[in-house]
Parts: C-alpha cells; sequence; structure tokens
C-alpha cells in the first residue's frame, strides 16, 4: 500500500479503518448462529457491542459471555481481544515476515503509528518482540493459572480453559471472562490475585518497557541506559497505583471493609487499584462501593495505562508531563526537566491538549447517556463510571450496561473504539493537512483563568 497515492489516506485513518473492519468482522462472526449456545438468540447489537469492546480490549458486556457463547464463538472473542490487546500491526507484521515481504516505508509509518511511536528506528525488531514477550507472558501465566484452577474444576480441560482465557483476559487488560462472574469467585483466593496483577501490571506498563528491561536483563548491551520514557511511565505507573491502593483502603476503611481482616483489606485495595488502571476484572461487586471510591475508581480509569500497551486512558506519560509542567510553573520555570533531560515543548501541548479533548468528550457522552436514560432510573454515578470505564478501556462496570438503551450503549461504542485507537491517532486522523501561513496578525495578550 502507497501511502502517497492519497491524500485520504493517512497513516492515522488508515490504522482507524482497520479497526473499526476488524470490529464488524468479529461483530459478524460472533452473530453467526454456530458461535452462540444452542437456545440462544445474539442480536446483532449484542454481537456488534462484544466484538467492539473485545477489539477495544475493554471488557463491558451487554450479555453474560459463557451462557451466551459456544466454544467456537469464544475462540472468535479470544481472537479479537488479542488483536486489540498487541495490536492489529504486530500481528500484521508477524504476517509480513512470515511470508518473507519487507517491511516498506508506508508499512513502517503504519507501525510506528500504531503503537504510538516518534521514530522508524528498530519499528520491526519492536513487532517481534511485542509478539514473542507477549505469547510468551500468556502462556506462563496460563500454565501457572491453568494448573492452580486443577483445585478448582473438576477436570484438566477445563482448568486451562479457565486459565489460559483469565491470562489472555489480564494480560491484554480485557476485562472479560469466561467464569460468568469475573473473579468472585477467586475474591479470598490471593495467589490467583497475585498472578493477575502480575499480568495485569505486564500489560499496562507499555510493550517499550517491557523490550527495554528484555535488552537490560539479556546484557545484550553492557552500557544499557533506560529511555526516559521508560523512566517516566514506569514511576508515573506505580505511583498512581501506591496512591490507588492507599486511598481505597482509607475510604472503604469504615464502609465495605467494616468486619473483613486486615489481609482481605489490603488485597482487595491492591487488586481494585490495579484492575482500575485498565485491566477491568472484579473480585467484588464494585457498586457496593462508596460513592467517594467510585469517583476514585474513574478517576482511575480516566489515567489509564501507559502509551503503546494494551490500556488506554489519557496515559502515564500525560498524566506526568501536565504534572511536571504545572510544577515548572509554579517554580517560575519556562522549561521542564526531569531525570536529567528537558521534555519537548510540542510533548507538553499535546498533553494538555488530550487531557482537554478527553475530558469534553467525556463530559459530552455522560450527558447524551443520561439525556438517553431520561427515566431516572438509571443514577448518575453509575453513568460517569460506566462512561470513564469504556473510555479508558478498562470494562470494569456497575452493572448498568445491558440495561442501557441502544443510544446509550452506541455512546460508549464510540467511546470504547476511540479509547483503543488513542485520541492522538484519532485527532490526527479529523486533523486536515498543516499548511503553510503566509501572513501573521499582530499579536494581542487576553486575559487566563
Amino acid at each position: 500500500m502507497n501511502l502517497s497515492k492519497g491524500k485520504f489516506l493517512t497513516p492515522f485513518r488508515i490504522i482507524i479503518i482497520s479497526y473499526i473492519v476488524a470490529m464488524f468482522l468479529f461483530s459478524f462472526l460472533l452473530y453467526l448462529p454456530f458461535s452462540s449456545l444452542p437456545d440462544v438468540k445474539v442480536t446483532y447489537s449484542e454481537a456488534l457491542f462484544t466484538s467492539v469492546s473485545a477489539v477495544s480490549v475493554t471488557g463491558l458486556t451487554v450479555v453474560n459471555v459463557p451462557e451466551t457463547y459456544s466454544y467456537i464463538g469464544i475462540i472468535f472473542l479470544a481472537i479479537a481481544i488479542q488483536l486489540g490487546g498487541i495490536g492489529i500491526m504486530t500481528l500484521g507484521t508477524f504476517v509480513w515476515m512470515i511470508f518473507g515481504r519487507k517491511i516498506i516505508l508506508s508499512q513502517r509509518m503504519l507501525i510506528m503509528v500504531d503503537q504510538n511511536q516518534n521514530t522508524f528506528s528498530g519499528l520491526v525488531n519492536l513487532m517481534r518482540g511485542i509478539l514473542f514477550v507477549a505469547i510468551g507472558i500468556e502462556l506462563i501465566g496460563a500454565l501457572i493459572l491453568g494448573t492452580y484452577f486443577l483445585n478448582y474444576f473438576d477436570t484438566v480441560g477445563e482448568a486451562y480453559y479457565q486459565g489460559a482465557f483469565a491470562s489472555l483476559s489480564a494480560f491484554t487488560n480485557a476485562g472479560f471472562d469466561v467464569t460468568g462472574q469475573s473473579l468472585i469467585p477467586f475474591a479470598n483466593d490471593y495467589f490467583v490475585q497475585f498472578i493477575v496483577i502480575l499480568l495485569i501490571f505486564a500489560g499496562a506498563i507499555g510493550f517499550p518497557v517491557l523490550m527495554e528491561l528484555k535488552q537490560y536483563f539479556s546484557k545484550e548491551h553492557p552500557n544499557f541506559k533506560f529511555s526516559l520514557f521508560t523512566k517516566i511511565t514506569t514511576a508515573t505507573y506505580f505511583i498512581v497505583f501506591v496512591f490507588g491502593f492507599i486511598s481505597i483502603w482509607a475510604l472503604e476503611y469504615g464502609h465495605y471493609y467494616v468486619g473483613l481482616e486486615w489481609h482481605q483489606q489490603m488485597f482487595y485495595s491492591l487488586f481494585n487499584s490495579a484492575t482500575a488502571r485498565s485491566g477491568g476484572l472484579a473480585i467484588m461487586d464494585v457498586s457496593q462501593l462508596s460513592l467517594a471510591t467510585l469517583l476514585l475508581l474513574s478517576g482511575l480509569m480516566i489515567i489509564g495505562a501507559s502509551p503503546s500497551s494494551v490500556g488506554g486512558g489519557i496515559r502515564t506519560t500525560t498524566l506526568a508531563v501536565m504534572f511536571l509542567t504545572i510544577r515548572s510553573f509554579a517554580l517560575g520555570k519556562s522549561d521542564v526537566k526531569v531525570f536529567g533531560r528537558e521534555i519537548h515543548q510540542e510533548d507538553r501541548q499535546k498533553a494538555f491538549i488530550v487531557l482537554s479533548v478527553f475530558i469534553v468528550m467525556l463530559f459530552t457522552a455522560i450527558i447524551l447517556i443520561a439525556a438517553f436514560e431520561n427515566s431516572g432510573e438509571i443514577a448518575l454515578m453509575a453513568i460517569i463510571f460506566e462512561a470513564s470505564s469504556a473510555f479508558g478501556t478498562c470494562g470494569l462496570s456497575m452493572g448498568i450496561t445491558p440495561d442501557l438503551s441502544l443510544p446509550s450503549q452506541f455512546v460508549l461504542m464510540v467511546l470504547m473504539f476511540i479509547g483503543r485507537v488513542g485520541l492522538v491517532a484519532f485527532l490526527f486522523s479529523v486533523r486536515k493537512k498543516e499548511t503553510k501561513s503566509y501572513y501573521k496578525f499582530p499579536t494581542e495578550r487576553i486575559i487566563i483563568g
């Protein structure tokens, strides 16, 4: 594909079209009669919502997956989750390499957009590394969980089936389950929770971080140094995780946690802080949490995971750059420095644009859903929570998604889609080509704030 032949088909638009095609393709596959269980009739709107949620690795559903889909349907669902998790271009690159095709410039541009990279350097190796590392982590997770699940399930096949799907869902931060109850059956099993938290971390921390860790531990480069991206995103990810853990524990100590042992409180707080970033798996009914905690979880879902990861949200680097910029302004400095480096002005501008557009779109979505559900039966907090979960591609739910009207579900599908492709890619896809200005007007200051 030669991108220079058409002005309309920019790399950003091609990536977006690719995800749209994938979502419709899997919606038709999930709509096929043999994809659902006997005597279960799936409507096309239900199949489309499930497909969008799977490809966007969100996890919000309008049906109970194990009670609706057959093994064939769940295989289609797993493929959609895998495709959405590691990215269309990662699998595409692997196919190109299998057939011995050279990765040309236009295809490298698509890879760069899909993985939110800023340079062509090392893209093919990155794609190869992402695929092998992702599959490797998922297989290890499936083996550990599947073996452990022999304690829970009657047959070896069922145990490893549950373990494999749980590993896939956790690593891709998809939030889907085939238990019918998410991870609530393992609410008091700290080993399962610990493994799932590790898998969520591995998927959400960012593929470039995993690749740099691989290089560091393999000792391929004796003088290897971590990039500024890895330092910022890793530090921010775990700072927010610890903040979420402490805050959830403090807010629920006199509410949901009353009567629970300290270790139960600790793991509930750890797991909810981890899964709220973009994991979407639940060990409890989150609707039972206090209003303050629900608002906190909504904030964590909005922050989301790291760039070039399986997760959505405004991303960790956006939060970090915003905080560092505000800190520099408060200190009377015009530049932003961290870890011995200075952050580029364009990246600072991009961070505030992403947050601004995110908030405007999320607020608009909440208003639309509230207008569509004007009966008053659905609480505003539930709408805020569900919209934040969709836009942050998290998947945690207060259980209202199946009860929403079709227009409201469509709003959630749009949020999940934009959350998966990323706001930067979405904005560049609708942005007009930059043109040179041949004249300027006089500059005048205005009052801000």
